[in-house]
């Protein structure tokens, strides 16, 4: 299928790793120009340098998207190279879990600015540039957490539902742009913080993923590039009519929740 990627701007948060790096590989390859955004430096340069060695063209943005004047860095960067954004992924956070009364106002804000306040402020940002170009897609990568919480999982749930919903809105406000915006819910995907826990349990990586594997219904923890596939399909030219949506990738999980 051919995606109409080619020329495309995007940019992808946290680009480095897991999902976000899956899906900057993956546009790279459709021919779009991608500008990574992450925290670590000799990380970032790395990827770019892979792209570029595949290539592809790549951006190496060192941001801290938590950050509004990091963000507005960023962005201003992307114009300043390649003039304008087409695509915005908004996939950057991590799984901050603990029970209610055990996370305090430091920890709510945390959440909140790296997972929704960076959507809200990319997003803002992108609108104008997207509008200007007749159109463009946003898709935020979210959780099905946030859609059927578990008990122990503050703020991140939460954080996450607030996602879709902007998400819900988003795609209301700006479909008369051409600004199509959806969400992609995932369930277990394999992800560096899956390696950190296991690390902290003292089990190899991959026991943990057959352990995790036995509550998906496909038997099997999902891959990066798995969810990469479909948020590529979303910001294509071949899903001119998708907006609004909420993809649950999550091999058959949100059937048994």
């Amino acid at each position: 299928m051919e995606l109409g990627l080619k020329g495309r701007i995007a940019l992808v948060t946290g680009a480095t790793q897991g999902i976000g790096w899956a899906t900057s590989r993956l546009l790279a390859r459709e021919g779009a120009r991608v500008a990574l955004v992450a925290r670590g430096r000799e990380r970032l340069e790395r990827c770019a340098q892979e792209i570029a060695a595949a290539g592809g063209e790549a951006l190496a943005l060192q941001c801290d998207v938590s950050r509004a004047e990091d963000i507005e860095r960023a962005v201003k960067a992307v114009t300043g190279r390649w003039g304008g954004l087409d695509i915005l992924v908004n996939n950057a956070g991590t799984s901050m879990r603990g029970e209610f009364e055990s996370v305090d106002d430091a920890l709510w804000q945390a959440d909140l600015d790296l997972k929704l306040m960076a959507a809200v402020r990319l997003s803002r940002l992108a609108v104008p540039l997207m509008r200007a170009r007749g159109g463009g897609r946003i898709v935020n990568v979210t959780n099905i957490g946030g859609k059927q919480p578990e008990a122990g999982t503050m703020p991140t749930t939460v954080t996450r539902a607030a996602g879709m919903a902007l998400t819900k809105a988003l795609s209301k406000e700006y479909a008369r742009d051409n600004i199509l915006v959806n969400t992609v819910c995932i369930g277990r995907i394999k992800a560096g913080q899956w390696e950190t826990r296991a690390k902290e349990q003292g089990v190899p990586v991959e026991k943990l993923y057959e352990q995790m594997g036995r509550q998906v219904p496909l038997g099997r923890v999902g891959e990066a590039e798995e969810v990469a596939n479909v948020i590529a399909f979303l910001v294509s030219a071949a899903a001119s009519y998708v907006t609004g949506t909420s993809v649950n990738l999550d091999g058959g999980m949100s059937g048994v929740l």
